[in-house]
This record gives C-alpha cells, sequence and structure tokens, in this order.
C-alpha cells in the first residue's frame, strides 16, 4: 500500500511536472511573440516616419512661428513626418539647398524660384503660398529725411547675399518711378544689418515687413519709415513651400503631407498668435515673444485670401508674378506657371 502510494505521489510530482513545464514553454512563447511583434510594430512606425529636412527663408525668427506650432502640436508626426527645421541663408540660398537635396522641402521667395528657373534651370517649384501679398520692404530712419521712393536715389541700402529684396528691387524702382542705377546696394550678414541702419552706415535696410516688430526693437526708439513695396503698386506672390521636380514627380504624398501639416500649424497661429510667439521662444530661445507674437500677426496678414484656402496657388497671381518679375529682369529662358508652380499640393 505504501509503494502504490509513493508510486502516486511520485506518477502526480512527473505530471505536475510536465504540465509546469508545458505552460512554461508556452508563457516563454508567448513573450518572444509579445516582443517581436513589439518589435515589429516599433519598426513600422519607424519605417511610416518619412525624414524630411526643411530649410527657411532666413535665420529663425518669430515669422516662422507656425512651422514650429505644427511640429509642437505634433502634426508632422500625425502625417507622418520626421521633420527637422534648418535655417536658411536667404530665399536664393534656400532654392539651392532644396535643388542640391540637402533639404528636401524649404521657404523661398517666388522671385528667387522664377530667376533659378529662367537663368540657371533650377528645378525647384512653389508648392504651397504663404506671403500671398508682397512683404518686401526698405526701411530707413524718420531722423534720415527720406519719406518716399524718390529720396532713395544717391542713398545706400544693405541687405543679405541672398535676400529677395534686391532681387525685386527693379521692379520697385520701376513701378515707383526712381532710376535703380542711383541706388547702392551694400550686402551685409543679417545680424549687423540693425546696427548698420542705427549708426548711418546705410541709410536704408531690406526687411519682409513681417519683420518690423524686431527692427522696432532694435532701434532703441528711433522711428522708422516703411517703403513698402507693394505700397506702389505691386501685387505678387512671395514666399511660399517649395520642392524639387524630383520630389513632386516620384513623392507628391510627402509634399502634401508636408503642406497640409504646415497649414494646420498656420491656421492656429493665425488664431492665437501669442500662443506661437510662445512656441516659437520655446525652440529658440533668441526669439523674443513679443517680436514672434506681432511677427505672426504680420504673417496672418499676407497668408490670408478671401476665398482661397490658406496655402492656395492660384495660377492667376502665379503668371501676374512671373510677368512682374520678368519685366524687371532679362531671364535667359521664358517661364510659364507649370515651371514654377503646382496647384494641386493644397487640400480644399
Amino acid at each position: 500500500m505504501q509503494n502504490e502510494q509513493t508510486w502516486m505521489q511520485i506518477e502526480t510530482s512527473a505530471s505536475t511536472r510536465t504540465a509546469i513545464a508545458s505552460w512554461t514553454r508556452r508563457a516563454a512563447l508567448g513573450a518572444v511573440a509579445t516582443v517581436v511583434a513589439a518589435v515589429a510594430l516599433a519598426g513600422g512606425a519607424a519605417e511610416a516616419a518619412d525624414k524630411v529636412t526643411f530649410v527657411t527663408d532666413f535665420g529663425f525668427n518669430g515669422r516662422h512661428a507656425y512651422y514650429f506650432v505644427a511640429l509642437d502640436k505634433g502634426y508632422y508626426k500625425d502625417a507622418g513626418l520626421d521633420v527637422e527645421i534648418v535655417r536658411g541663408q536667404g530665399s536664393a540660398d534656400a532654392v539651392k539647398q532644396v535643388a542640391a537635396k540637402t533639404a528636401q522641402l524649404g521657404f523661398a521667395d517666388a522671385a528667387a524660384v522664377i530667376l533659378g528657373r529662367g537663368n540657371d534651370q533650377i528645378p525647384v517649384k512653389l508648392v504651397a503660398m504663404v506671403y500671398a501679398k508682397p512683404p518686401h520692404a526698405i526701411y530707413v530712419l524718420k531722423e534720415s529725411g527720406i519719406a518716399k521712393p524718390k529720396d532713395l536715389e544717391g542713398k545706400r541700402v544693405a541687405d543679405t547675399a541672398f535676400s529677395a529684396m534686391p532681387k525685386m528691387f527693379d521692379a520697385y524702382a520701376k513701378a515707383a518711378g526712381i532710376d535703380p542705377a542711383k541706388v547702392s546696394w551694400i550686402v551685409a550678414a543679417s545680424d549687423a544689418l540693425p546696427g548698420m541702419l542705427n549708426l548711418g552706415r546705410a541709410e536704408g535696410i531690406g526687411q519682409f515687413t513681417v519683420g518690423e516688430a524686431l527692427l522696432k526693437k532694435a532701434a532703441g526708439g528711433k522711428e522708422l519709415v516703411r517703403l513698402a513695396y507693394g505700397d506702389v503698386g505691386l501685387d505678387y506672390y512671395s514666399n511660399g513651400i517649395i520642392a524639387t521636380d524630383e520630389t513632386i514627380r516620384t513623392n507628391p504624398d510627402l509634399v502634401k503631407r508636408f503642406v497640409a501639416a504646415t497649414m494646420r500649424g498656420l491656421k492656429d497661429a493665425i488664431a492665437d498668435p501669442a500662443a506661437a510667439g510662445a512656441i516659437m521662444n520655446k525652440y529658440h530661445r533668441q526669439v523674443d515673444v513679443d517680436v514672434a507674437t506681432a511677427e505672426t500677426a504680420a504673417v496672418a496678414a499676407l497668408a490670408q485670401v478671401p476665398g482661397e484656402p490658406l496655402g492656395a496657388v492660384n495660377p492667376a497671381r502665379v503668371q501676374k508674378t512671373i510677368d512682374i518679375v520678368s519685366d524687371a529682369f532679362k531671364l535667359k529662358s521664358p517661364v510659364t506657371v507649370q515651371d514654377i508652380a503646382v496647384t494641386d499640393m493644397v487640400g480644399k
């Protein structure tokens, strides 16, 4: 009897060990499967996020806040994009960087795109418009006595090497009835421009109207006079998002996703410029919150066109821009709307 009980205990113990071993194997296999699934999901998520380098037209300023709003709020991530925003050195520089594939997308002035295509066959196009109205201007100190365009003759105007302002100046001069040959342009670093104006090393500096708040702060209480290109009747497209012909052809979905996410950021920034200014300062502490807020409000005035969605590219306005630029510059090759812009990258 004792032997029978002992045998039964041994048998039961063996069965238990077998059951435990079986359960352990199943648990281990399940754990491995879970880890494999997690790794697969992580790999899939990483593959879904397309890396995009985006170059600004010029530096990091409050006027760029809406890109960082889109970044901060996860709009790019929601669109399956891993976006890095890098600083440019002017519109012409942004066009060249995108063409060279240093950046997949960029922000540049339409005139730089037209001149790049017409003179150097640079295969870059506008895919969305942000500055639907011209922001170009020359700022002078009121104490200089310069009050109208004609007063610029015989004076010095400073700007960066790649700025759009000098490129569009001939069109401005023609519309304003002044001789562009009588205005001297000085090339200077961006951070030197306000000082050059304040110290009289140049009577004027080129600047977009969206940068007025920054200039006022740098002027230290001195009153500024704005000579805006739009004030002499010029009406054309300015800055927009750009991509190469190849990217537009081979990966239109990426372009559309980037544009849509950026427009979400722009919409939020227009609705709450102060919040956008705070986000810009969060990413770039050197950008003053109040300046960024004011610059974002200025962007809103340029970007919104009644009856059109944010970012829309209107072929008629593109043609008008080409006409103005072509009239001011001698292009090596004629440029068409299709050469410099696409109109189907912005959602309705």
